[in-house]
């Protein structure tokens, strides 16, 4: 993006944040008005648009209770059930500590502000990552690992979506470097690509570079992988993907393996919303705060308790807790997130505001949780626990690649494993 692009993004950033509480009324009557028509809606506004009629009679509601419809426009009825604007697709969210995925529908208005947030999620120093951007995903690792190294030099940006996929691309090429590099020295395909359209493309680029293999081999075959994004691609700025929650597990060893690169998670999203933006990217993953933007959803949040700072507590019945709007959450109150009346199961933290937009920390999925009889141990209490832990075995020279938890009754008393 040219600075122009990039100067144009931030007065629109510094225009969202200034004007948020009228921009997030604009949202809200937009949705009101387009739907208030639907089958879901006229059952508790009876076509009505006005924003206090609204809040007081649509219910907050989770995936699960909304999932009916969705699955009735996914069998071809009509879109018309939930939204006005016709459904242009669908996608499946990705499945981390929430459990199963879901099935999203998709309007051409999400893609635009999907768009939009492309041209905003931009920064001097990211933008000169956006060449030579490839992706590990793990069906695809061989096929794209294989033209990441061939063009290593022109590689200047390496990630995915979560931390646990770009560690799962090293620990894929840790295993397998030699054929790898056998492939580049000798320019054939290997059998690892079985998908047509990938063999197509590779063959675009595959030729024998004897040269290159003998470097990369050279690289693989020390004795100490720390540091080994940065060796094999030199020109890589950073490492993109998200760190936060439960993602925070792999950090230390992503650190090791990119030694010297920073981790940076530009944006917040879930599966309901692209919510809010790094506008720090440089910062420490632990210390990284969102800054929401008023124009891409309609935002409310529900008070959680904290059981360790008495703050709010939150009802198990939401309809008896009162939603707070964007502009009126409290800096270091925890939050569940609320897109358009649906509960996102996401707890954020307040920790400031840029402008009158709140700056938000991801603390934890709501309720994935462990229980042996009346305490219940969060996300966040097992990854403390688990630091703590590590904390004793860094001394040895251990590395904490993975952890994982469950409950054993079979003994009285029960205990976690």
């Amino acid at each position: 993006m040219a600075t122009n692009g990039y100067e144009c993004g931030l007065k629109l950033i510094k225009e969202l944040t200034t004007n948020t509480e009228q921009i997030q009324d604009e949202v809200l009557r937009e949705i009101l008005s387009q739907n208030a028509g639907t089958e879901y809606l006229r059952v508790f506004l009876h076509g009505q648009t006005e924003k206090q009629l609204s809040k007081k009679n649509v219910p907050v509601v989770t995936y699960e209770d909304l999932k009916p419809y969705i699955d009735r426009i996914a069998n071809r009825e009509t879109s018309e059930i939930l939204l006005a604007k016709p459904v242009t697709g669908f996608y499946l969210s990705s499945e981390t500590s929430g459990g199963q995925p879901k099935l999203i529908l998709v309007t051409a208005k999400y893609q635009k502000k999907g768009a939009l947030y492309g041209t905003l999620n931009q920064s001097p120093t990211m933008r000169r990552g956006c060449q030579g951007w490839f992706t590990l995903c793990i069906c695809g690792a061989y096929c794209q690992l294989l033209l990441g190294l061939i063009q290593r030099d022109e590689v200047i940006t390496v990630g995915s979506i979560f931390a646990s996929t770009v560690l799962r691309g090293i620990k894929f090429l840790e295993n397998h470097w030699q054929e790898l590099c056998y492939d580049i020295k000798t320019g054939r395909l290997s059998d690892w690509i079985t998908d047509s359209g990938c063999r197509d493309a590779a063959s675009l680029v595959m030729k024998p570079n004897p040269e290159q293999a003998d470097l990369i081999e050279n690289i693989c075959n020390c004795k100490s992988w720390e540091g080994i994004v940065r060796k094999l691609w030199p020109k890589a700025r950073y490492i993109y993907c998200v760190c936060t929650g439960i993602m925070r597990q792999y950090i230390a060893e992503l650190e090791f393996y990119c030694r010297g690169l920073p981790l940076v998670s530009t944006s917040y999203a879930c599966s309901e919303a692209i919510c809010g933006i790094n506008l720090e990217p440089l910062r420490k993953p632990c210390d990284v705060s969102y800054t929401f933007l008023p124009n891409m959803a309609y935002f409310e949040f529900l008070p959680v308790k904290n059981e360790r700072d008495g703050s709010i507590e939150m009802k198990s019945n939401n309809e008896d807790t009162e939603l707070v709007d964007l502009v009126n959450v409290k800096v270091g109150q925890c939050y569940e997130l609320v897109v358009s009346t649906c509960a996102v199961g996401d707890v954020l933290m307040v920790s400031g505001f840029y402008n009158n937009a709140p700056q938000f920390q991801f603390v934890e999925r709501k309720n994935v949780i462990l229980s042996v009889d009346q305490e219940k141990t969060s996300e966040t209490d097992l990854f403390k626990a688990i630091t703590e832990a590590k904390a004793l075995l860094d001394p040895l020279g251990f590395i904490l690649t993975e952890y994982t938890s469950y409950v054993d009754t079979s003994s009285a008393p029960g205990h976690y494993v």
